[in-house]
């Protein structure tokens, strides 16, 4: 997908940080939601999310950055549908913003139906985006809490009726699939299976484990993409004059070592020069205990979704399958701006809320 950084460069010639308001505005209709999904924040446990919902004098007061954006996403960690003034917000946005942006949401399509549809429609909706984590009945059943794939269907072919019932509408329809230990095999099916229902993009997101049980079923490497690079090069490097280095935390705190694991020893500490000179961190046990078929396996099934939405002729945007290197926050650099339900303003999008994660083993 086009990046919002490269698209508002060429609109004001300044990268979206740099600008006076903000390029995104993410807003927060409410915090209440009809289903209890398995990855949410709000299932960690902790109980420390208050439920609410935005007030009409909250939202006017956002009114005078809507002409100088370029998206509005009213989303946060609840469900938009069940604002009761959803659509009068839109239609309060869309009168101010200019006419290249877009008003978009996601939602879990539970409380969609033909007249709700057709609502929206006629709001001026531009983008809608419903969770879809899986192709079979009972594996969405067991990620998305309270949900049914056939209600997601009836949905879809809401959607389908209003966008053909002479509105004018231009909405666009489209997924997000959380991709874990779980679904990961669903995924090329659930993108021919939501085309073939109308939508038109797929957005694939990694799992975020809020709960620490949650962190075994998140399908990424935990290692970053330059320390993988380094560790695959040595690794190749050693075989090649018959070391193999799997076995270094057995034997480098060895007082004698044999030649054999001096080679091991050596190579490892060649490695981490290397990883040292380029400013990449390296967890050697991570590294070292990298389960290679299941990476391998990601990378088919990420292959064979991107030619199955080709085929389909469906907009597919893929996560990364490791953490990248540099330190940096994208929803910063591309000029978002993120406003609670209560009306506090935060940065980015993981500061909205106050919780606990686990990523990479850490807490």
């Amino acid at each position: 997908m086009e990046k919002a950084t490269d698209r508002t460069a060429d609109i004001t010639g300044e990268a979206p940080a740099a600008r006076v308001h903000p390029s995104k505005l993410f807003v927060e209709l409410t915090t209440r939601c009809n289903l209890s999904c398995s990855m949410c924040v709000k299932q960690n446990g902790e109980g420390g999310i208050t439920e609410g919902s935005m007030s009409p004098g909250t939202f006017d007061a956002l009114a005078p950055a809507f002409p100088h954006l370029d998206g509005l996403v009213l989303n946060g960690i609840g469900e938009s549908l069940l604002h009761p003034r959803l659509e009068e917000f839109i239609r309060q946005a869309k009168r101010l913003l200019p006419a290249k942006a877009s008003v978009g949401f996601q939602t879990n399509g539970m409380l969609l139906n033909d007249s709700r549809a057709v609502s929206l429609a006629d709001s001026g909706l531009d983008l809608i985006c419903l969770s879809l984590d899986a192709a079979s009945c009972e594996i969405f059943r067991s990620i998305r809490t309270g949900g049914e794939m056939s209600v997601v269907e009836s949905a879809f072919s809401s959607l389908k009726k209003a966008g053909s019932a002479g509105t004018g509408s231009t909405l666009r329809v489209g997924i997000e699939f959380v991709v874990m230990k779980d679904n990961l095999r669903e995924l090329p099916a659930a993108i021919r299976w939501a085309a073939r229902q109308g939508a038109t993009f797929a957005l694939v997101t990694q799992l975020l484990p809020y709960q620490r049980e949650m962190a075994s079923r998140a399908a990424y490497d935990t290692n970053t993409a330059g320390a993988i690079s380094i560790y695959k090069r040595w690794r190749d490097r050693a075989l090649s004059e018959g070391v193999d280095i799997s076995g270094y935390l057995e034997v480098y705190m060895k007082y004698s070592k044999t030649p054999r694991e001096q080679g091991i020893v050596g190579f490892v500490e060649q490695m981490k020069n290397d990883a040292q000179s380029q400013g990449i961190a390296l967890h050697l046990e991570r590294l070292l205990s990298r389960d290679e078929q299941w990476f391998t396996r990601i990378e088919e099934v990420f292959e064979e979704a991107r030619e199955t939405a080709e085929e389909e002729g469906l907009e597919l945007t893929l996560p990364a399958t490791a953490p990248h290197n540099s330190r940096r926050c994208e929803f910063v650099e591309e000029g978002g701006a993120f406003v609670s339900w209560n009306g506090d303003v935060h940065p980015c999008y993981f500061l909205w809320h106050r919780y606990t994660c686990y990523v990479g083993g850490w807490e």
